[in-house]
């Protein structure tokens, strides 16, 4: 049996990789029958939908090799993020509806959701459970009460 199918990460897809994690969405194409509004013009070979509580927490980990975008339909995240490895408090960024954050490789990264939330998550690797497990990490960031004093190697 092999493992799931994850390609390398190349220098050239690290470049089209947005600086920022808020991502700078293109205007919309509006005409008479409404708008479409431009998200990921890039391979990728996953799209899912999720929906998360009030009060819930989602990622507390980080990625070898995938990335991903998350557009928020309606709610809102608390993103944190920043660079595995790292001792830092993690930086917190509030992503509302019509706003995407991007995620790449090696970057812990949790969300808390301060209302009832659904977000769409367009990935790199297939969103299989065994792709999946081959390549996230978890870590201890957030806690249930909030930022934890998490360590590399916890």
């Amino acid at each position: 049996m092999s493992g799931p199918d994850i390609p390398p990460l190349t220098d050239e897809e690290k470049a089209s990789w947005p600086k920022e994690p808020i991502v700078a969405l293109e205007k919309p194409f509006v005409d008479a029958r409404g708008e479409i509004q431009p998200l990921v013009d890039l391979m990728m070979r996953s799209a899912v939908m999720i929906e998360s509580k009030k009060g819930s927490l989602r990622a507390n980990h980080y990625h070898k090799t995938d990335w991903h975008y998350c557009y928020v339909l309606s709610g809102a995240i608390e993103y944190y993020h920043r660079p595995t490895g790292s001792v830092e408090e993690p930086e917190c960024l509030i992503v509302k509806a019509g706003a995407m954050v991007f995620t790449p490789p090696m970057v812990d990264h949790g969300m808390k959701f301060p209302e009832d939330t659904t977000f769409l998550t367009l990935s790199r690797n297939p969103r299989d459970q065994a792709s999946y497990e081959a390549d996230v990490v978890r870590v201890n960031m957030l806690g249930t009460d909030g930022l934890t004093s998490w360590k590399p190697g916890d």
